[in-house]
């Protein structure tokens, strides 16, 4: 979870002593009848800037921001470019603190460990080689120096915590204990998981936060990646893991998205959410019960017949032609007698029996947890790939779970206490630092 952080604030009047404790903001008063002096409009400047020394340049920008715009495909409007364009400018500010941060407390990462994190993204997320990804980089607008100054970023950051923060976290027996027994409680009840983008955002800044988090939340609508906009743009600890909170129950959330959460369906986007201190945009990735079996974890044991059209055909020879193929098929005496069947009306079979429930896309996953053994689900397909059957063979129910160990939960409990200081800490950073804009 996170933290609102502080920001600097462009102008403010200082409150006597007899004030100070009336004013909501503490010591900094502002009054409802603000006049900006001068035509220096803090939102308005190129995005560079030296931050405790170091140069943030423009191309620094233009590269990071080009990682976004090839996840959104090049769908981005001007104005949303320039609302962009000031986010990462904050994102690598705060990249450069927690480099320098970690330099100054003598954390060295090796360009070897560097590579080799690149190549993992490669592999992972482009399912390519460092040469491809290089080409890919370049071929968008962006490099390799700025994806691998982003790892670098990571890497210096978690070391950091691990460091200067990890050692001085406790959690004792008591409390995991205590957090094993509300789980016992709460057998049954529902857990999330969810994924969050926070930006966060002072009293005079808090529209503008408003628009951006509403110009990301359309461009996520419009089929950007969630995970790529959370590694970007969001200020929550969570930012390094794509946004992922992990498993959670809706007591462990603030209760604005707590509301929020009960009503979502996996795969629904919902924000920006007013929290205090900024706003939340909240994706819900899936949706289980507590230490209760969940019937998308069985392994399936399918197959999958095939016809294909020839080519030309009607939608309403398709039609017919899928409807006299589904009737043959469910026909078939079982898996199997299917290949026999398929075969006289020449059509292909394949089988895959390690298939999980939970990997199927959602309208085909619920038909298929409803068959027996031997039935089949309704012909899908399209003009173009054909007819496709699906039959279910066999069934691997999952266990009902014993839920986290002791030494999972504790580890889990430490590593949200973990995150919630390096938010504080991250702060002090941003309140310590010397920042010039150009």
């Amino acid at each position: 979870m996170h933290i609102g952080s502080l920001a600097a604030l462009a102008g403010a009047l200082v409150a006597p002593a007899s004030m100070a404790q009336q004013a909501p903001q503490g010591e900094i008063v502002i009054p409802d009848n603000v006049k900006i002096f001068g035509n220096d409009n803090p939102n308005v400047r190129r995005a560079t800037a030296v931050v405790n020394g170091d140069v943030v340049t423009g191309t620094d920008v233009d590269q990071r921001l080009a990682l976004i715009v090839a996840a959104n495909q090049g769908k981005i409007s001007d104005d949303e470019m320039k609302r962009l364009r000031l986010q990462v400018l904050r994102n690598l500010i705060d990249e450069t603190l927690e480099i320098q941060e970690a330099k100054a407390s003598k954390i060295d990462i090796s360009q070897a460990e560097v590579d080799q994190s690149y190549a993992r993204v490669a592999s992972q997320n482009f399912n390519q080689n460092t040469g491809a990804m290089d080409a890919y980089l370049k071929r968008i607008g962006s490099s390799p120096a700025s994806l691998k100054r982003q790892i670098l970023g990571e890497l210096s950051w978690q070391r950091l915590l691990q460091r200067n923060v990890a050692p001085f976290i406790n959690i004792s027996d008591d409390e995991v204990n205590e957090m094993l027994s509300r789980l016992k409680a709460a057998k049954g009840t529902d857990e999330y998981r969810l994924g969050e983008i926070y930006l966060a955002a002072t009293a005079d800044a808090r529209q503008q936060v408003y628009q951006n988090a509403t110009q990301i939340v359309q461009q996520l609508k419009q089929g950007g990646s969630f995970v790529a906009y959370a590694r970007q743009y969001s200020q929550a600890s969570t930012a390094a893991v794509g946004g992922d909170l992990g498993w959670i129950r809706l007591a462990q959330l603030p209760g604005e998205l707590a509301t929020a959460a009960r009503e979502m369906q996996p795969g629904q986007l919902v924000g920006p959410i007013e929290v205090p201190g900024g706003f939340d945009i909240l994706y819900l990735i899936d949706k289980r019960q507590v230490l209760t079996a969940d019937p998308r974890d069985a392994v399936l044991s399918l197959k999958q017949i095939s016809l294909s059209f020839p080519k030309g055909i009607s939608e309403t020879q398709a039609s017919q032609k899928a409807e006299a193929f589904a009737k043959a098929i469910k026909s078939a005496k079982g898996c199997g007698d299917v290949d026999k069947v398929a075969g006289g009306l020449g059509a292909q079979v394949v089988a895959n029996d390690q298939v999980k429930a939970r990997d199927l896309p959602g309208q085909i996953q619920n038909a298929v947890l409803q068959l027996s053994p031997g039935e089949t689900m309704p012909p899908f397909g399209s003009l173009e790939d054909g007819v496709r059957i699906l039959m279910l063979c066999g069934r691997d129910d999952p266990q009902v779970g014993s839920g986290p160990s002791f030494e999972e939960l504790q580890a889990q409990m430490e590593d949200d206490r973990i995150n919630k200081r390096a938010q504080m800490y991250l702060r002090d950073l941003r309140r310590d630092a010397v920042i010039e804009y150009n």
